[in-house]
């Protein structure tokens, strides 16, 4: 079975986020945008992927076409045992043009297609490849959008438990929020804080110690650069709280610089940002290896939601990040929605389990 084809779907599904006001810049977000990645082979099946895109989305767009389908066209479809192989093919056939950042939110879509491909030619779901299924549901945590307002905060959290959520993550960077969040959920509810990579070393251990009575579960990449590992584990070593680190991260190999720096408690590998599954397992294994959690970054609506659920039914722990939004369509019908127990279904059909509402990519697309 060869592939034949490779394209690149620009879907963008716009959202209600209530009272958050999360700016990329110097524009409101107020819509998904995702590359979905279609494969299609001579045998008629088609694998789906997905390559991360939130503010860049024409830019991956070319990424998947220009890089990644011609690398791709032609190639026999490898079963689960052979992808590792053919992706680091390409990560080195790709490697003149970086291998973080967008080349590799690129190959993440490819990845996952692929693996959707070898699970559906073995009529199998997808975490039948990946080991034994150790739970039918994901539990879910809500990932509120920046709202800055701790009354507001306050609100949308117990909304979020009054929906069946068991945890919540804040994209705050302020005391008053963090302690506004505590008061509402109550002291047993799993509190996660995200920062987004704003502080230095020395802001971030006196925010860490400012924010431990209200006993967040870690506080997500306090610090800027990202990738200053040395800085982050200082603050891992004095602030007094887990850290969280990895969604600006991309293959093992960095996932290892991090872990060795003893920077990270958790561990957060992005399936379609960090070389897809192929990479998601590898970061895993190290992680397991030194005592490092795994919470994947998985705040996003295409195949890669579906990708997550599957690497996390293989797994003991973990939860599946949600952003809490009501958006206006849904590529799966709402088959991947959180329920009334905070928890999201793991699919059971061939491959990723569920095929993408053509009805909905199609209304939506762009370009």
């Amino acid at each position: 079975m060869k592939i034949t084809d490779v394209r690149a779907h620009h879907i963008r599904i716009p959202y209600d986020a209530g009272v958050a006001s999360f700016r990329q810049g110097a524009s409101a977000i107020t819509a998904l945008d995702m590359v979905i990645v279609e494969v299609a082979t001579d045998a008629g099946l088609t694998g789906w992927g997905d390559a991360f895109a939130y503010v860049s989305p024409r830019t991956t767009r070319s990424a998947v076409e220009e890089m990644i389908a011609p690398q791709a066209i032609g190639l026999e479809v490898p079963d689960a045992a052979g992808i590792p192989a053919v992706m680091e093919q390409i990560q080195r056939n790709l490697h003149l043009f970086g291998r973080y950042g967008i080349t590799m939110f690129a190959i993440s879509g490819l990845d996952i297609a692929l693996w959707d491909l070898a699970a559906k030619i073995k009529g199998v779901p997808l975490h039948r490849l990946l080991g034994e299924i150790r739970r039918p549901a994901i539990p879910a945590y809500a990932s509120l959008l920046r709202i800055g307002a701790p009354d507001n905060i306050a609100a949308e959290c117990r909304k979020a438990l009054a929906l069946g959520y068991g945890a919540i993550k804040l994209h705050e960077t302020t005391r008053p929020v963090v302690f506004a969040a505590r008061e509402a959920i109550g002291p047993d509810i799993p509190l996660m804080v995200d920062m987004n990579c704003p502080l230095s070393g020395e802001q971030a251990i006196a925010f860490a110690t400012a924010c431990r009575d209200a006993q967040p579960m870690f506080l997500e990449e306090p610090v800027w650069p990202p990738e200053d590992f040395a800085t982050l584990a200082d603050v891992r070593s004095n602030g007094g709280l887990g850290i969280a680190a990895g969604e600006n991260a991309c293959t093992e190999y960095q996932f290892r610089q991090m872990i060795d720096a003893r920077a990270v408690s958790h561990a957060q590998p992005s399936v379609i940002k960090v070389g897809g599954i192929t990479e998601f397992l590898k970061v895993a294994a190290l992680a397991d290896q030194r005592g490092v959690k795994i919470v994947p970054h998985s705040p996003y609506f295409g195949p890669g939601l579906l990708a997550t659920l599957h690497l996390l039914a293989t797994r003991d722990d973990g939860l599946v990040e949600m952003f809490y939004l009501k958006r206006e369509a849904c590529l799966w019908g709402g088959r991947a929605d959180v329920d009334a127990t905070g928890h999201v279904v793991v699919p059971s059909g061939p491959g990723l389990g569920y095929e993408p509402d053509r009805g909905v990519m199609e209304r939506y697309r762009v370009g």
